[in-house]
């Protein structure tokens, strides 16, 4: 198979370790993500990210090719069972592609209004352990076992540490791909690095010392240093200035009070226009089933606020002829930015104002908070010098070093546009 990616140029799965892709592509999981944004409502800010979960995942299968090859260029110092084998790589490769087949609608948002707020790794190994899966059947043909591994690897977990933390980890094959593919298809250059540079200047770190039984991916002291400063630095920009924008906090911060009115009301017995498996499900205290949640796409989801815009329920049906025409809630960044009221404190006098209005405050106003660490501590990627010399990321850069372990966050106060005249300056002064 060879397919064209506006990202990665040519990418072909024609070797026997790669054949697996062809089959997994076929299946009803995998087609799923052809109808799941990656960026989730990014597009009412950056109009060209309507790029999918599948293609990401192809990218994502295609970088892990990349990084075996490199890895095989490199393993000579290893005994033969701590090699990138055929069957390996393999199981590598389906876990690339496979590693986002749980995802909800609207990227990580659906997962978030989720009963005990069940994230998507969850569902990606419940879609390849269930044997009434496509994905599990396929996995399983002639390899009983490959489920369970590709599960593991997903999660993290592998005999060998180098190959667990390229499908789960700081520098992995899913950060590698969603960052070139998130900056083309925004038209923002932020997230652009230098990939097969990058690749090249991975190593093994053969070091014994620390009673270690099998090696773990190093960065090589003299090529490897800018490449990684550069993945870091793109993935924290990226956040900045793309996945935390106000508008996309904004939209999804509607869409999150739309569900909730829609569950609410559900619970309470109200009839809706349109009424998916999983949120009944939801709204009525019963488990989603596997079923259930796999027929919840970005799709599915859209065409059921479209009928809500006639719900009876005055309150979903302008929330939803809000979020159709982007009619979006505007937003007051805290801390010091737009304002420096504590968020208690501001959040109330926003709902004061809410009230005063006939607006209720319950679904007009909101507190979004936004966070993530671009660089955590992570002992298991390390420096390693030609004479052999280890160190951390941070002690050897600058930039790491103060970059490492810092949390970039943002909370905001998300209000109906109607109230901007007088919260502005509440807020403000």
């Amino acid at each position: 198979m060879i397919l064209r990616d506006p990202v990665h140029g040519l990418v072909s799965f024609e070797t026997e370790e790669s054949s697996i892709v062809p089959r997994l592509l076929g299946t009803r999981e995998v087609q799923r993500l052809r109808r799941i944004r990656q960026l989730g409502l990014t597009s009412f800010a950056f109009p060209g990210a309507e790029h999918t979960r599948f293609s990401h995942a192809v990218g994502a299968a295609h970088v892990m090719q990349l990084l075996l090859a490199r890895l095989r260029q490199i393993d000579q110092p290893l005994p033969f069972w701590q090699r990138p084998t055929s069957e390996r790589g393999r199981d590598a490769i389906a876990a690339a592609l496979l590693h986002d087949v749980g995802h909800g609608p609207f990227s990580h948002l659906f997962e978030a209004v989720l009963p005990g707020h069940v994230r998507h790794e969850v569902w990606t190994t419940r879609i390849l352990l269930d044997p009434s899966s496509d994905v599990h059947r396929e996995l399983a043909k002639g390899d009983a076992g490959l489920p369970q591994r590709v599960a593991d690897l997903v999660c993290g977990k592998h005999d060998l540490p180098y190959l667990a933390s390229a499908v789960s980890g700081t520098f992995d094959v899913d950060r590698c791909d969603y960052l070139l593919r998130d900056a083309h298809a925004t038209g923002v250059i932020y997230g652009d690095y230098d990939l097969p540079w990058l690749l090249r200047s991975l190593r093994f770190d053969l070091d014994r010392s620390a009673g270690a039984e099998a090696p773990k991916l190093a960065v090589d002291g003299i090529k490897g240093i800018t490449a990684i400063e550069s993945f870091l630095l793109a993935r924290l920009f990226m956040f900045q200035q793309v996945y935390f924008h106000k508008s996309t906090r904004a939209a999804e911060t509607m869409i999150r009070l739309i569900l909730k009115r829609a569950f609410e009301l559900l619970a309470n017995g109200a009839r809706l226009p349109m009424v998916l498996p999983a949120m009944d499900a939801v709204a009525h205290g019963r488990e989603v089933s596997l079923d259930e949640y796999l027929k919840l796409d970005d799709q599915e989801l859209l065409v059921a606020m479209r009928s809500w815009e006639d719900a009876d329920d005055h309150v979903l049906g302008d929330l939803c002829r809000r979020l159709s025409k982007r009619a979006l809630f505007k937003t007051i960044e805290l801390g010091n930015v737009e304002s420096d009221r504590p968020e208690q404190e501001a959040l109330d006098i926003a709902r004061e104002v809410a009230s005063r209005r006939g607006l209720d405050p319950n679904y007009y106003v909101a507190l979004d908070r936004a966070s993530d660490t671009p660089f955590p501590r992570d002992k298991n990627l390390v420096v390693v010098f030609p004479d052999g010399r280890r160190k951390s990321l941070a002690e050897v850069s600058f930039l790491l070093g103060r970059l490492e372990g810092q949390t970039l966050s943002r909370t905001r106060i998300v209000y109906a546009a109607e109230l901007r005249e007088e919260l502005g300056p509440a807020l403000s002064s």
